[in-house]
């Protein structure tokens, strides 16, 4: 019997220790499974935060010495004769005349700083879609673009596009905002680049003045790559090429012109090339976007324009005026004058202060019936300006006064010398 109670004492406490292990193994594996949840999680958090390491900002580009020192070499003597507006016609490849063409330059101020205002447009209806650019800009004597503003549309029926580009210096910046609705959506995008990396930029409207420039030259170097900005605001390269010189029928004449071809180089798109040709004395032959189903050019020889408007010019014979004798003339006089009268008198009705002050004058005038009458009145009129210093007219009339002071001179030029 004792035998038997120490072989069941001796088995429960093996049947113990054997739970109490298996418990601690589910433990260790359930501290395991947790360990390895955690870790599970952090890796999950750790891959949430991580944020990938920014890609290092292309250079921009620049633009070449020759391209800078040709531009710092213009002088303002170099526009002389360019300053004249060109008119060209839209023509289909089949030769139908689609919409015009127009650009005007002119010397301008802008912001206290001399330089040229540049006007160009182009309108049209092509497969019966109304679409148009204009551009208008104001640069530097060296080209520098201060700003330009670009419109673009085309009124596609029930989706029409309209987009407005602005470019604009502000003060050590060059800042570049477009705007674009198609149809009810609109979008905006704006880039700021650093005036200094703007070196050697060439705007649309300032490219209208470099073309005339270089026509007037006659030579290109090839070692000039200045900037510009692609379709997609991008800074970007743009080159001139000589195209030589052809024959080419205006009208009903054959004139020479020179070809210079402008190249945008832009580095996520397709080239893009205007090739522009131009007459001897600057004015614009015909211009043409390759690629484009249109074509602008010069109806009409304007040297042959010009001899014609000078031979069919009428001349007439002076005719003396006599209001005695010309009744119609006469009559005309008279109607003028009434309307004259009509008018000034309307005036006064409605400026009733202007008798009051014709009054006052003429009071004061009385009063002091001075010798000059014409620095009397300076001086007593000068009182009323809001640009003059305030002062009592009525202190003294034979105080110094810078009227006084011009007749005397005047005066003494006009005397003789004895």
């Amino acid at each position: 019997m004792v035998e038997n109670a120490a072989v069941a004492e001796q088995s429960d406490l093996v049947k113990v220790s054997e739970e109490e292990k298996f418990s601690e193994q589910e433990k260790f594996s359930e501290q395991e499974k947790f360990s390895e949840q955690e870790k599970f999680s952090e890796q999950e958090k750790f891959i949430e935060t991580w944020v990938p390491p920014e890609e290092p900002a292309k250079p921009l580009p620049k633009a070449s010495p020759g391209a800078i020192n040709f531009l710092a070499s213009i002088k303002i003597d170099n526009f002389n004769l360019l300053l004249f507006p060109d008119s060209l016609v839209t023509v289909t490849d089949a030769g139908k005349e689609v919409g015009e063409f127009k650009v005007t330059l002119k010397q301008a101020l802008f912001r206290g700083e001399r330089g040229f205002y540049i006007q160009a447009s182009s309108h049209g209806t092509i497969d019966g879609v109304p679409c148009g650019t204009s551009i208008t800009g104001y640069v530097t004597r060296q080209l520098e673009t201060l700003r330009q503003q670009n419109h673009e549309y085309i009124k596609v029926k029930d989706f029409p596009l309209d987009k407005k580009i602005i470019f604009e210096k502000q003060g050590s910046m060059f800042v570049v905002q477009r705007t674009v609705t198609e149809g009810e959506e609109v979008k905006n995008t704006q880039r700021v680049y650093k005036w200094e990396d703007m070196e050697g930029l060439i705007s649309e409207a300032a490219n209208l003045l470099l073309l005339r420039l270089l026509n007037k030259y006659g030579i290109i170097p090839d070692n000039m790559r200045f900037l510009a900005l692609d379709t997609e605001l991008q800074l970007s390269t743009c080159t001139y090429t000589n195209l030589g010189t052809k024959m080419m029928r205006i009208g009903s004449d054959r004139v020479e012109v020179f070809g210079i071809q402008r190249t945008i180089h832009s580095e996520d798109d397709l080239p893009l090339c205007w090739q522009s040709y131009f007459l001897v004395d600057g004015h614009l032959a015909s211009r043409i976007q390759v690629g484009s189903p249109v074509v602008m050019l010069l109806l009409q020889n304007i040297t042959t324009v010009r001899k014609e408007e000078q031979e069919l010019k009428p001349t007439f014979k002076k005719k003396p005026l006599n209001l005695e004798e010309d009744m119609q003339l006469y009559s005309r006089f008279l109607d003028k004058t009434e309307e004259l009268k009509a008018d000034h008198s309307s005036y006064i009705r409605h400026h009733p202060e202007l008798r009051a002050l014709i009054a006052d004058f003429l009071q004061f005038l009385l009063l002091r019936k001075p010798e000059d009458v014409v620095t009397f009145a300076a001086e007593y009129f000068t009182s009323f300006s809001s640009k003059g210093v305030e002062e009592n007219v009525y202190l003294s009339s034979q105080k110094s006064s810078p009227f006084r002071k011009k007749i005397v001179i005047s005066n003494e030029l006009l005397l003789p010398q004895s």
